[in-house]
């Protein structure tokens, strides 16, 4: 445990929030200055060893509204240049922010290849389902049909669900909140921290300008998220509704939705979420939930160890390397081979 001890007021920077009134982002930003405090206790981490890298979109503010170190990057490269920080100095404690836009688009490539790399880096992608900052064109993560300003007859693509994605991808640790889940997203942010390897938060967060409660069937106020998610805990069984009368069992191989008291199903029958099992088959069923057919699936899903974490890796082998070496400085390596004296 650290010696010192930290408030939300240490993560504050003196700059000016300037997100729209009623933006998911005031949220999130929120809860990560109540976690910082906490994380730096639990994994004895200094202030000095924060760091946030953004990459570009409305999230991309974020790094200058925190008392940290920070680099505001380019378009999708976030997670690249956050690797590149990481290899360098695997002691920094390194998150990254960014959107469906920034790291499902055009940084598709790096953010799939980061989880698969396993590199120790905390990633908060924000979903609002749209372009905010470049003014309501559709994202990888708008709905099929959704009406925006590239798509003003209705998109025709189907959309990436970042959870599968992850997943997919190999990924260690993936976990999803609602903007307004304060504490919820606290506890996911603390979780992700003590992880080591890749740990991806999906923010369900709201664009009240350019895709205005995209999430409300399912996260509008506290009733519905009673009854449309479903928050689950590693050891706890997965049940939901406003008094937990409802619950998921697996039934012909794949999820199914009761009523626990009817048609037979007790609370026996509920599944226990087990978020550190290898096997992905659940997790990858538990991210695709959609409502309504299912509830939305918050909380961490996965968290799952792996000793090979590419940062820990690479300074590995780096040392291995130098312990062999006959070079150790600058003078070794112009002295090495043949040389030879001009007078």
């Amino acid at each position: 445990m650290a010696e010192y001890k930290y408030t939300p007021q240490d993560f504050k920077s003196d700059q000016e929030v300037r997100w729209c009134p009623g933006c998911g982002d005031h949220a999130i930003l929120n809860a990560v200055q109540r976690a910082l405090p906490e994380i730096a206790d639990l994994t004895d981490t200094p202030h000095n060893l924060f760091t946030f890298i953004s990459g570009i979109g409305c999230s991309s503010r974020f790094i200058y509204y925190m008392k940290t170190f920070g680099f505001h990057t380019i378009h999708g490269r976030a997670n690249a240049v956050a690797t590149g920080v990481k290899v360098a100095n695997p002691k920094l404690a390194v998150w990254v922010t960014t959107g469906d836009g920034d790291s499902l688009a055009i940084g598709g490539n790096h953010f799939i290849h980061a989880i698969r790399r396993n590199v120790d880096l905390n990633v908060i992608l924000f979903n609002n389902e749209i372009y905010g900052l470049t003014k309501g064109q559709y994202s990888p993560t708008s709905k099929l049909g959704k009406i925006t300003k590239t798509s003003p007859y209705g998109t025709v693509e189907k959309p990436f669900n970042p959870g599968e994605l992850v997943i997919g991808a190999k990924g260690t640790f993936f976990a999803r909140t609602i903007d307004m889940e304060v504490q919820l997203s606290k506890e996911c942010m603390v979780a992700a921290a003590r992880h080591k390897g890749m740990a991806v938060i999906e923010a369900l967060q709201n664009c009240v300008i350019f895709n205005n409660k995209t999430h409300a069937d399912f996260a509008g106020d506290k009733l519905t998220r009673q009854r449309n998610t479903i928050t689950l805990r590693h050891g706890q069984k997965m049940t939901f509704g406003e008094h937990n009368e409802k619950g998921l069992v697996f039934e012909n191989m794949k999820l199914k939705v009761v009523t626990i008291g009817e048609e037979g199903y007790t609370l026996d029958d509920v599944l226990t979420h087990d978020a550190h099992t290898e096997d992905t088959t659940l997790h990858r069923m538990l991210a695709a939930m959609k409502y309504p057919e299912y509830p939305v699936a918050i909380g961490v899903i996965r968290s799952v160890e792996d000793d090979n974490v590419y940062d820990l890796a690479v300074e590995r082998q780096v040392e291995e390397v130098k312990a062999q070496s006959n070079i150790h400085c600058v003078d070794d390596l112009l002295m090495s081979g043949s040389t030879w004296e001009v007078k």
